[in-house]
């Protein structure tokens, strides 16, 4: 049985550079706080937790006073930094940097939306930590859709700005952008802006992942259970080929999984370890 990895898959640069943040300060100190997992993986959490890294609330931060914290790479609204000047913490910003320009764009958005009577829609997951930061840049006055099923929170009596979470996919953002485009076309005084901010490297991580499930027999998807890109790309395999199956953990494979196979395939999201991945592939070739 033939064992192979996905080339594409695992951390984004984001992830990379949040981590390797978060190793070079536990290098110096023994301890850092960091807000919220700093990676949807529950393992390579337990990993950096034994180096030192400790997971924070935003209540619990709230309370700290002259301590170090990193900000993980889905970014945070503009009340964190105040947070920390006020209490003396030293931030290590480790936002992504396509994260921190949409930002920048929400921010200028939001000013010219004040101005025009217009609205900042963001197509994205309400509650999530990247979309948090994101509404956060609008006073939190921005509308969240998460699907179609969510337009009826926008007003159509006003212009639309819209924009995306980094991680949404590319064919949803298209689809609310023309129903929106329809909903708005009879008064001629509207607008609809539309940015796709969606990050490239995650958006071509499905078509490739599609590819990479047809030409296996099983498909076998590493991630964290709480991971949004996680549960797409996984969704992505299984339509692509019904023998894909999810895990965290090695623990977790099953070896009817791999009855009359003679082709594996393991990939996983962009906050999958590649040493993860490597880990499941040993453990199939010994099943």
């Amino acid at each position: 049985m033939k064992v192979v990895i996905d080339p594409n898959s695992g951390f984004c640069f984001g992830v990379v550079y949040a981590i390797k943040a978060a190793e070079e300060e536990l290098q110096k100190n023994d301890t850092l706080y960091c807000l919220g997992d700093i990676v949807h993986n529950n393992m390579e959490v337990e990993r950096l937790k034994a180096k030192g890294l400790k997971i924070i609330s935003h209540d619990e931060f709230a309370q700290l006073t002259h301590a170090v914290v990193l900000i993980r790479a889905h970014g945070e609204p503009p009340e964190t930094y105040a947070i920390a000047n006020k209490n003396n913490i030293r931030l290590i910003d480790a936002s992504c940097p396509v994260v921190l320009r949409l930002q920048k764009k929400i921010r200028k958005g939001y000013n010219e939306a004040l101005k025009n009577n217009a609205q900042i829609v963001i197509y994205g997951k309400k509650g999530h930590a990247e979309v948090n930061g994101l509404v956060g840049q609008t006073n939190n006055n921005a509308i969240i859709v998460n699907s179609i099923s969510d337009i009826e929170k926008i007003d159509f009596t006003k212009s639309i700005i819209l924009f995306s979470q980094t991680t949404q996919s590319k064919d949803g953002f298209d689809e609310l952008v023309e129903i929106l485009k329809q909903r708005i076309s009879k008064d001629k005084t509207l607008f609809i802006e539309a940015n796709d901010t969606i990050c490239r490297q995650v958006s071509n991580r499905e078509p490739q992942i599609a590819e990479f499930a047809r030409i296996h027999d099983v498909i076998i998807f590493v991630s964290g259970k709480k991971s949004s890109n996680g549960i797409f790309l996984y969704n992505v395999c299984k339509k692509n080929n019904n023998r894909s199956f999810f895990i965290s953990s090695p623990d977790e494979l099953d070896e009817k999984w791999f009855l009359k196979c003679t082709s594996v395939g393991v990939c996983g999201a962009t906050s999958t370890p590649m040493w993860l991945m490597e880990e499941v592939a040993r453990r199939i070739e010994v099943l």
